[in-house]
């Protein structure tokens, strides 16, 4: 059976909503940490567990890191990039840069990185900008707008950077993962072997063994480590968003069916993710491009489908719990009827 997993957020932060999702077949929740912790989510994990207790099922809590991923820091308020406006990315420790233009705050390891005509991803590619000059402040023009909120992933297309393996976040969640339930961890941007044997130790020294480590493939990197990758990993996750920044949009289908093969190849589970039902954050039903989405995957050898924006902020979680479901279900059916042969 496929498992069918959903994300935390405040959309579905009542335990009503939370027990008729279950009910509609999901399996497990996603908590995204890399905004708050486990201790900082503590309320909206009560309402989880109870829900759960409800519904009458024994779901998987899988908390996803911050990892290596780079972010923009903590905003006053929203920013607007407007197309073709200016902004400038400043120090954390820097509050604001020149009057009227955005000042987008990270680290001083990114700003130190970046060089005139380097193209800037924000939020997943949603905005781009280009840096027109470093001095004397890292000036970018806004290529492609939107609304920039706190701690959004940042890429510089065509560099490596990245941060340390875990965060002092993360070894925090691991640390009280027992307390609060957790079954299993989505460690991103991995690129080797070696950064899932850290993941593990860690785990290991809190006598957390028997969690699930689901390494997450959003890079070049990682498609090309693959099998050095897939021993240290209980599933792999084709996390499509960061995936398609790190190459041109029409060569991801090729690397999601390349890493779906090779996973059955081997016999390892993977799990794809990344806006299957992203119509439904404000429409009650999907896209006919949408439903294809998650009959392929599973068709392809799914162990697992993801939604996140989708339950977490949008207008009908409920829904897209049982259009993911049920579209999944006749994935299967398909299967195992031979129907694909």
């Amino acid at each position: 059976m496929t498992e069918i997993f959903g994300t935390l957020g405040p959309a579905c932060a009542q335990a009503d909503l939370l027990e008729q999702m279950f009910l509609e077949g999901m399996t497990g929740m996603r908590l995204n940490t890399s905004h708050s912790g486990l201790k900082e989510s503590e309320p909206l994990l009560e309402v989880f567990w109870q829900a759960a207790q409800r519904a009458g099922v024994r779901p998987e809590l899988l908390i996803d890191m911050q990892g290596p991923e780079i972010r923009t820091g903590v905003l006053d308020v929203p920013l607007h990039l407007e197309e073709l406006s200016q902004a400038v990315f400043v120090s954390h420790t820097q509050e604001k840069g020149p009057a009227g233009v955005s000042a987008i705050p990270v680290d001083d390891q990114i700003l130190s990185e970046m060089k005139p005509g380097d193209h800037i991803l924000l939020d997943d590619g949603r905005m781009e900008l280009v840096i027109t000059a470093t001095d004397p402040q890292i000036t970018a023009r806004v290529l492609r707008g939107g609304v920039l909120l706190n701690k959004k992933s940042l890429k510089i297309v065509n560099k490596a950077v990245s941060g340390p393996v875990m965060t002092s976040l993360d070894r925090e969640n691991i640390r009280l993962a027992k307390e609060y339930g957790v079954t299993a961890l989505m460690q991103p941007f991995v690129s080797d072997g070696e950064q899932l044997s850290q993941v593990r130790a860690e785990l290991g020294a809190h006598q957390m063994d028997h969690v699930r480590v689901f390494a997450k493939i959003e890079n070049r990197a990682g498609l090309e480590q693959i099998r050095d990758i897939m021993p240290g990993a209980d599933m792999i996750v084709i996390a499509r968003g960061d995936l398609g920044n790190d190459m041109p949009l029409w060569e991801l289908p090729a690397a999601q069916k390349t890493l779906a093969e090779i996973c059955r190849k081997e016999g390892k589970p993977f799990l794809v993710v990344t806006q299957m039902l992203a119509s439904m954050v404000h429409h009650p039903y999907p896209t006919r491009a949408e439903v294809s989405d998650i009959f392929h995957a599973v068709a392809d050898g799914a162990s697992a489908v993801m939604v996140t924006n989708e339950t977490a902020v949008g207008d009908y979680p409920v829904e897209v719990i049982r259009y993911l479901k049920k579209t999944a279900l006749e994935a299967e059916v398909w299967v195992q009827t031979g129907r694909h042969s």
